[in-house]
């Protein structure tokens, strides 16, 4: 499995043109490229990771800070998106290995919540869960919005709104 050979690391500033040019080819696009920009601007970003492939970066994950803003408090949580892999290393490994890396890194710096919009039989395989983010009021469908706690217990009882970063435009 190639996924075994993959390294991955926290994005360094060299790697910005490169990320641009996998999140485009990732998505056949350039909306979730520039929404990696305007997040960068806003100062919004908490962690990039980047996966490489020998010398090649093959993937990218990013995670933005969102606030959950409940009637008594607001509580920070991450949100992952875009997750991007090149198409032709897509299906081996990539996406997953980088998500579990980034995950595990944001527990080790004190993250207690991620918050994602995507696949829920792909993200269901690192914790997320459509019921964790039942309390969690987005513009988003709610069968596609999941959230999975780092710390035990970070999301009960939490209910509110949910603040994006104003780059998502939501």
């Amino acid at each position: 499995m190639v996924a075994a050979h993959i390294d991955v690391r926290r994005e360094r500033p060299e790697d910005t043109a490169v990320i641009r040019s996998v999140v485009e080819a990732a998505f056949g696009r350039s909306s979730e490229a520039d929404l990696v920009e305007a997040l960068r601007r806003e100062r919004a970003v908490i962690a990039s990771f980047v996966a490489v492939l020998g010398e090649r970066v093959v993937g990218h994950a990013l995670f933005s800070r969102a606030l959950i803003e409940a009637a008594d408090a607001s509580h920070a949580a991450a949100a992952l998106a875009p997750l991007s892999v090149i198409p032709d290393a897509q299906r081996q490994g990539i996406g997953t290995r980088l998500v579990h890396v980034a995950l595990e890194s944001l527990t080790a710096r004190g993250e207690r919540a991620v918050l994602v919009l995507g696949d829920p039989q792909y993200y269901r395989r690192f914790g997320f869960s459509v019921h964790l983010a039942h309390g969690l009021d987005t513009p988003f469908p709610r069968d596609a919005f999941m959230a999975v706690e780092l710390v035990p217990d970070a999301l009960t009882g939490v209910r509110g709104r949910v603040k994006y970063p104003m780059a998502f435009a939501v």
